[in-house]
């Protein structure tokens, strides 16, 4: 078979995946989320598109949303990949895809396995002609079972089927709307993390394997803590408001100013003595109702509405210098324009800036969250439909 060439961009030889190459058939987000992973780590990804695109990039366009300026959404999973536009449909497209894979390490698809076998491209298919490579399979709802077949974005999967939308309010609540892409990126890296412990396995066999997971199964490890709880004693703590949680110490508050505050006071009996003095209320120490965590819980009520009427008499600036004076933990509820501004943020390296088209002003971006030392990551610019056209 003669391979299907596409020009290599240049490799950076200190980053981490140089020289593995991944071919990746992904649309929306969590598939292109774990191929941009990779790149963003040095992989040279060929992200296979059909004509009009991945779906993603033009979100924005089918919200009436004018995007001259770029898709953030799409950067984000994207940027320093290679497009090539096949039809998959046709016998020359499927002769180019193979070729692709043929040297590659690494496929990435978040296809659904119905239409990824009408395509040849399903994992036994695939696995077959090219043992040793590294079949990267992220679904909905799994492999097997009634509904490996449903539409499942991660709202659908990860956030509703897994329990975890409904988890995040009292019972008798609809949840909010949800964020999107949040379990998208939360699988990726799942799927990603198997990737890499199957090319190492690979040093050691030789040989390739298929690496699965789903956006309902990492819903639900998400959510381990209760539904493990659950499953040994059939039992889970329902969600509160806040004004009636049982560990006020573990609890948000508002200031004076409108902002707002998580306290960590998780070892409720150790960070107690300095919540006290912070707030200068030795009273609260000496009441019967708070003197230890287990009477704490039991008054969490009157403790919370106490503790909101003392925290609304000041700013937040005040209150977090007194926390920080009597080592109070705490973290501040952040909007996503504090957020960007934040020093720690910025200083630990959320934030990274792309690399623009010519004419394009400079911009900013979310950075992925794992460094490597000696490893300075420099984006590489979002591919456009077809950029990298391949040729025999």
């Amino acid at each position: 078979m003669r391979h299907c060439k596409v020009h290599l961009m240049t490799q950076d030889s200190t980053a981490p995946l140089t020289g593995i190459k991944v071919v990746e058939l992904g649309v929306w987000v969590a598939g292109p989320a774990a191929g941009g992973l990779m790149a963003d780590w040095g992989a040279d990804v060929i992200k296979v598109e059909p004509a009009q695109g991945d779906p993603q990039r033009n979100m924005f366009r089918a919200l009436g949303i004018d995007a001259q300026i770029g898709e953030p959404q799409f950067e984000i999973d994207n940027r320093g990949k290679r497009s090539v536009v096949l039809d998959l449909r046709s016998d020359d497209g499927k002769r180019a895809m193979l070729s692709l894979l043929a040297d590659a390490d690494v496929f990435i698809t978040n296809v659904r396995l119905a239409a990824l076998r009408r395509l040849g491209l399903d994992p036994d298919a695939i696995r077959a002609a090219f043992p040793r490579l590294i079949y990267g399979l992220l679904t909905g709802y799994g492999s097997e079972g009634p509904d490996v077949d449903r539409p499942g974005y991660d709202i659908g999967a990860f956030w509703a089927r897994s329990g975890l939308a409904h988890t995040t309010v009292s019972p008798d609540q609809l949840p909010p709307a949800i964020r999107s892409g949040q379990g998208d990126h939360t699988t990726g890296i799942t799927l990603v993390s198997g990737v890499m412990a199957a090319l190492f396995d690979r040093q050691r066999t030789g040989q390739g394997r298929l690496v699965s997971t789903s956006l309902l199964r990492t819903g639900i490890y998400t959510l381990g803590w209760d539904i493990g709880v659950y499953l040994r004693f059939a039992k889970r703590e329902s969600t509160k408001p806040r004004s009636r949680l049982r560990a006020p110490l573990m609890n948000s508050y508002r200031c004076a100013d409108g902002r707002a505050f998580w306290l960590l006071g998780l070892e409720a009996d150790r960070h107690w003595p300095a919540l006290v003095a912070a707030i200068n209320r030795p009273d609260l120490a000496a009441d019967e109702r708070y003197v230890d965590a287990r009477v704490r819980l039991v008054n969490s009520e009157t403790l919370i509405a106490t503790l909101d009427e003392i925290f609304a008499t000041q700013p937040m600036a005040e209150w977090t210098r007194k926390f920080d004076e009597h080592d109070v933990w705490w973290a501040p509820i952040n909007s996503i324009p504090d957020v960007v501004v934040d020093a720690q943020a910025i200083a630990s390296g959320a934030f990274i800036d792309m690399n623009p088209r010519e004419g394009e002003a400079p911009y900013r971006a979310v950075n992925s969250p794992v460094d490597f030392d000696g490893y300075t990551f420099r984006p590489g610019q979002v591919p456009r439909v077809g950029e990298h056209e391949p040729r025999w």
